[in-house]
């Protein structure tokens, strides 16, 4: 037990001096033309390093907000500011989706095409089974970049067993947990699982989340990109590794927005029920309350 509490202060502390290496010398890590920082970019992404400068970061925000709710309470409007606009933007991806689909079918039906070009002056020409493949990558789209933003607008599904019939502080207890043991933690382990899946498909020699630094550097010797063009079928769409990517930023988003909603529901706390849904940007979908009175009238 001293021994795990000795490791995990020392990272901790350690995490100041990571940071300020990291800001000091980008070089180090970010110089792409050099094998050698690309490789230690790779690694940190997925590092026991990274997550404790996420976790020091985390808890100095924390620590401000015990003593300023509104500096916490502008670090929520911000960071569900993030989450909202993102989705917004990216929800936009359904309605290509459906003209797609729509062009696809009616250039099928009606021209027999086979082939479909799109663009001005330089055009993307792909078969037409490669469009209908890449709809895929719209869902996707979607589900990763719009999953966030429903959270932030309450539209997620949710199973309540006893939460509606508790008090507001008790709600504002159970959210804090939830978010710490249950988002968080799933949102870091997606992180860690799909970070290196991405990059397997992306660069070789392969790397994996068990090397350590020493092996990546010397791993860079080899290294060169290797990206993933492969499509399901012989005409299909060859991207696959955008859904890849798309993963990794889904796991970041959630874990933003789990943060966000610690802070938040740690502020609804200790400032009580008038404070539920402060400062939440949620959408709406005309006035409730004249719709309400042209129902009597």
């Amino acid at each position: 037990m001293l021994d795990a509490l000795i490791w995990f202060f020392s990272n901790l502390f350690a995490a100041f001096v990571n940071f300020f290496a990291a800001i000091a010398n980008p070089g180090a890590w970010l110089d792409w033309s050099n094998a050698e920082s690309m490789m230690r970019f790779i690694y940190y992404g997925g590092s026991v390093e990274l997550f404790f400068v996420v976790l020091l970061a985390f808890l100095i925000v924390f620590v401000i907000g015990l003593f300023s709710s509104a500096f916490l309470w502008r670090v929520v409007i911000g960071l569900e500011f993030f989450a909202n606009t993102t989705g917004r933007l990216f929800a936009w991806a359904g309605l290509l989706m459906v003209l797609q689909q729509t062009l696809i079918i009616f250039l099928q039906r009606i021209f027999a095409a086979s082939e479909i070009s799109f663009g001005a002056g330089v055009s993307i020409s792909q078969d037409v089974s490669w469009w209908s493949d890449e709809l895929k990558l719209y869902n996707a789209i979607i589900v990763c970049m719009c999953c966030a933003y429903t959270f932030v607008q309450g539209g997620q599904v949710r199973v309540d067993l006893f939460y509606a019939g508790v008090s507001h502080r008790r709600k504002r207890i159970i959210d804090m947990f939830g978010s710490l043991f249950f988002m968080v933690p799933t949102a870091l382990v997606i992180w860690m699982y799909s970070w290196y899946f991405l990059w397997r498909h992306l660069v070789t020699p392969k790397v994996s989340a068990s090397d350590q630094v020493d092996r990546m550097i010397m791993k860079a010797r080899a290294l060169r990109w290797n990206v993933e063009t492969i499509g399901f079928s012989a005409n299909g769409f060859s991207a696959y590794f955008l859904f890849k990517v798309l993963m990794v930023v889904f796991a970041g988003m959630v874990l933003i927005q789990g943060i966000a909603f610690f802070y938040r529901s740690y502020l609804e706390y200790r400032e009580g029920e008038e404070s539920a849904g402060k400062h939440l940007d949620k959408d709406q979908l005309g006035d409730p309350d004249a719709e309400l009175v042209a129902e009597i009238h």
